[in-house]
């Protein structure tokens, strides 16, 4: 049975059916971790074509090889071989997850970094925002093709079980599903501010 989930928190079940918290990145840190990278990559560019320049004609070759290679290949290399971490996700504490809580593969990094073009669309990551706010586990276009997750580092942490309190009978049947979404609720409200435990309370009383 499926959990419905509350906030940014995202089961994961490994291949070996041990399920895990991970806290969702959200559009935010992703974007900051983003601008990081960028500035890097300008740096590395930038110290190419100094390097290069002294070689004229055949410098220009070598700088379009090398810009192709640093825009392209940076952040999939650090993915892969980094733990699923360039150095902007690094600093932020982000990482790239398959979405079956392994790391990530170099086919899963290839497609969702080849996607990154579709998600820039049409001005901004127009197309990426719009797809990060509207998917639960805030995925771009890229991720949900290529089944992975942005998510921070540390693995969340959660209560194993609810609070002991007194039995209150429901006023009418819940299902299954409804059921399961109050257990989960009352297992993770430590984790929430008092404000946010009653913004996710209150959707119950018009009932």
């Amino acid at each position: 049975m499926t959990v419905p989930q509350l906030d940014t928190l995202a089961r994961v079940e490994t291949p070996e059916g041990i399920t895990l918290l991970w806290r969702v990145a959200g559009v935010m840190p992703r974007a900051a971790a983003w601008a990081l990278d960028f500035v890097i990559r300008f740096a590395l560019v930038w110290v190419l074509a100094a390097g290069l320049a002294v070689l004229g004609t055949a410098g220009q070759g070598f700088y379009l090889i090398g810009l192709f290679a640093v825009f392209w290949f940076y952040p999939v290399l650090f993915e892969v071989l980094n733990d699923g971490q360039t150095p902007g996700k690094r600093v932020l504490g982000l990482r790239v997850i398959n979405r079956n809580g392994t790391p990530v593969t170099w086919v899963a990094s290839f497609l969702r970094n080849l996607l990154r073009t579709v998600d820039m669309l049409p001005l901004l990551y127009g197309f990426g925002l719009v797809a990060c706010l509207s998917d639960a586990d805030a995925r771009r276009l890229g991720d949900r093709v290529a089944g992975t997750l942005v998510v921070y580092a540390e693995l969340a942490h959660c209560e194993d079980s609810a609070p002991q309190v007194p039995i209150v009978h429901a006023p009418l049947a819940l299902s299954r599903l409804e059921q399961a979404a109050v257990i989960a609720f009352a297992e993770r409200a430590r984790l929430l501010t008092p404000e946010r435990q009653q913004e996710l309370a209150a959707i119950l009383r018009p009932l």
